[in-house]
């Protein structure tokens, strides 16, 4: 079933994790598939993987949190396709080690919002401006279970609280003219970024206020489980649905 057949793509932090899964589906589904992040080699696996299974793919080597390379993204794929029809805001880091409202440190805060945050709101920006043309589109924001149950580190949790927040604003400011904006809210994620955390850069306070909250004997998503909800919300299966943040965590935190 080709849900997504001929539609344009664009999946920022495409280069592994959630964004290569999302965009190794996407092109099995029809997409002409935009991936975009920081690291062009690891974006060129991302490609060769889909083109020797006979999606079409194009890399962009971009840093989102700079709303220049944001608008460049956009630019570059509007001259190729001339059209956006789905956005997936996916690009994001981590805060240093869980770092708790009294401890964490300024340049973390500026580092993890401007990526997580300010990038989201500027790919929102751009894109937006040309959905908004054509009267059609589906973005979907990755943000976290964090930003709704505050189960991490401050910077973190503010973050993605944020991108919850402006996902609501998108689908309101939209409603009605075909482009919807939903978010999609994982728990704990099998990913290189959440592999590469240190338990001796861990705050133990706060690691141990989670847990109080938090069934950690849940198991842990897959790429690929977060990846078949972003690819429903990106179809037009889901075409009645926008403004929503929903949490895939299997229960971990009800």
């Amino acid at each position: 079933m080709k849900r997504l057949q001929d539609k344009v793509a664009i999946i920022t932090g495409g280069n592994s994790g959630v964004g290569a899964a999302t965009a190794e589906l996407f092109a099995k589904e029809g997409a002409k598939v935009v991936i975009s992040a920081r690291r062009q080699a690891q974006l060129e696996e991302v490609a060769a993987k889909i083109e020797a299974a006979g999606g079409e793919v194009m890399s962009v080597v971009s840093d989102i949190s700079k709303p220049e390379d944001a608008k460049a993204l956009v630019e570059a794929v509007m001259a190729k396709y001339g059209r956006i029809d789905v956005l997936i805001n996916n690009a994001g880091v981590l805060d240093s080690g869980l770092k708790a409202i009294d401890k964490f440190t300024d340049d973390d805060m500026n580092r993890v919002i401007d990526i997580n945050t300010k990038g989201t709101m500027c790919m929102l920006r751009e894109v937006t401006a040309e959905m908004a043309k054509t009267g059609k589109g589906a973005i979907v924001n990755v943000a976290s279970v964090a930003g709704v149950m505050g189960c991490g580190g401050a910077a973190y949790v503010a973050s993605k609280a944020a991108i919850v927040g402006v996902t609501r604003h998108t689908a309101m400011r939209f409603a009605g003219t075909g482009v919807r904006c939903n978010a999609i809210c994982p728990g704990n994620i099998a990913t290189p970024m959440v592999a590469g955390m240190k338990p001796e850069n861990m705050d133990m306070d706060i690691f141990g206020q989670m847990m109080k909250h938090n069934d950690l004997k849940v198991g842990m998503c897959m790429p690929e489980d977060v990846a078949n909800i972003i690819l429903f919300f990106a179809s037009d299966e889901s075409r009645a649905i926008t403004g929503q943040a929903i949490v895939s965590d299997f229960g971990s935190t009800l």
